[in-house]
């Protein structure tokens, strides 16, 4: 065993005892009878998260046989070994502090007890519970006592809990340090990823007043892909093979949706149609973006050290890439002066590049587009940063999170040209609402009756014009 055992544990204690998957069903197309797209719409109800109630009778005797097991046994020792041997020892170590203290205990709640303890020790503490489920999308600590979640688009509280905030502190920085990072008062805001790519912001005092906070933004193990979407849907059938059509066509493609209305996903969904021949470059602040490609490249950014010196930004690693040689670039989010030289990358060979912005509409997406290029110190014209984006830019994919909590694709729109100052553009595809029922948001995908998209060159060369118009008349008006 360890150096140090248990002999020192003898003292008196107490007496013992958040795509979530988008919610909805497919939506029908247009040439579906208009009563079976209605019910084919109705999404079942959320489902109830049940987390075991811990009495705050166990959380005490939890805190004294923790604090034994710290004076027991041998860090350095355990460091060494792996993760089911060290699992192992604690249990053994844990299950002798609870017979010398006598501690009264079922078989059920010694073994909660284990396993919570195994969890705080090497793991991610309360968290790992719902890290383990697959059905939550969002995990959201508000200090030590209240956590939520969220599935199938609805948030809910939690009997989750910390020890204390020294607890919940010693877990942000154990996530935040695995991708070399750091959260602390003097740097109290962080942005990190678990190993899966979960998306992971850290801010604790004295910026967040009733203690650490942490948001987790979970990923499913079984990655979406278009299929699911469709059958969720949050597209239609005819809308999905267009975006399939899309993806393959090597069109530029920017992902425009709110937030945690299913951007990433989208991203990952399309980047799934990227022919396997093709080099992928990827630019991310916390790498997250999950490519199934065998030749694929991943760049992260890098925050200033303690001196304040050795970032890298986003439109640093943007910048680089270009000399990588790259067929494809992704950008995970862009949300600076990266999206110059992003456009730069489209309108100069870099073809089917894509990338994710923060916009409530296909054109508030150009307008944004527009202003991180002014905010960049860039002193364009107007009107020659307006013909960039409508040379670079092809498609505009339009995310939303509904009021029921259901993600749609609610706009497939193409980026045409300008006329005057004004840029113009066309929707292929929309999302039009016809009601609620039950709280669930009803509507439907359709075509808007454009038959020949500007892209439509591009599908003929690539050799899918007649799969294009076939997915075009299909879900007419």
């Amino acid at each position: 065993m360890f150096g140090k055992r248990a002999q020192s544990t003898s003292s008196p204690e107490p007496r013992g005892p958040q795509p979530a998957a988008p919610s909805g069903a497919a939506a029908a197309s247009g040439a579906r009878p208009r009563a079976e797209s209605r019910a084919a719409a109705t999404p079942p109800p959320p489902p109830r998260v049940e987390i075991a109630e811990r009495s705050d009778e166990y959380y005490e005797i939890k805190s004294s046989i923790f604090s034994a097991l710290i004076d027991t046994i041998d860090l350095a020792q355990l460091a060494r070994l792996d993760a089911d041997s060290a699992r192992e020892e604690i249990r053994d170590i844990v299950s002798e502090i609870i017979s010398i203290k006598n501690v009264v205990m079922s078989i059920a709640e010694q073994e909660a007890l284990l396993e919570d303890i195994c969890n705080d020790v090497l793991g991610y503490g309360p968290l790992e519970p719902l890290l383990a489920r697959d059905d939550i999308a969002d995990i959201m600590v508000n200090g030590a006592n209240r956590v939520f979640i969220e599935v199938a688009g609805r948030i809910q509280l939690t009997n989750v809990r910390f020890r204390d905030n020294s607890q919940l502190m010693n877990i942000c920085q154990r996530i935040v340090s695995q991708v070399g990072r750091r959260v602390d008062e003097s740097s109290p805001i962080c942005d990190a990823r678990l190993p899966d790519g979960s998306r992971v912001n850290v801010i604790v005092p004295p910026l967040a007043i009733d203690g650490p906070t942490l948001t987790i933004r979970k990923f499913k193990k079984d990655k979406l892909k278009l299929a699911d979407l469709v059958r969720y849907g949050s597209i239609s059938q005819d809308g999905g093979r267009i975006l399939e059509i899309i993806g393959h066509c090597r069109c530029n493609v920017i992902i425009s949706g709110g937030t945690g209305s299913g951007k990433t996903t989208l991203l990952n969904c399309l980047t799934g149609f990227i022919d396997a021949t093709e080099r992928v470059v990827t630019c991310e602040d916390a790498a997250e973006l999950q490519l199934q490609q065998p030749h694929v490249v991943r760049l992260e950014t890098r925050p200033p050290n303690l001196e304040g010196s050795g970032e890298v930004t986003m439109r640093e690693l943007v910048r680089n890439c270009l000399r990588m040689r790259p067929e494809r670039i992704i950008v995970g989010e862009v949300r600076g002066p990266e999206a110059f030289d992003l456009l730069q990358a489209m309108n100069t060979g870099h073809d089917g590049s894509m990338g994710t912005l923060h916009a409530n509409s296909p054109r508030e997406a150009l307008s944004r587009l527009e202003s991180m290029i002014t905010m960049g110190g860039f002193s364009l014209p107007s009107k020659t940063i307006r013909e960039m984006i409508c040379g670079s830019v092809d498609v505009i994919v339009q995310a939303a999170r509904l009021r029921d909590g259901s993600r749609r694709i609610t706009h497939i729109t193409e980026v045409l040209g300008t006329e005057g100052d004004v840029i113009t553009t066309q929707d292929l595809f929309v999302f039009e609402i016809e009601g609620e029922e039950a709280g669930q948001v009803i509507g439907r995908h359709r075509s808007t009756g454009i038959a020949r998209p500007a892209f439509w060159d591009r599908a003929r060369y690539f050799g899918r014009e007649a799969e294009l118009a076939e997915a075009l008349s299909a879900s007419g008006a």
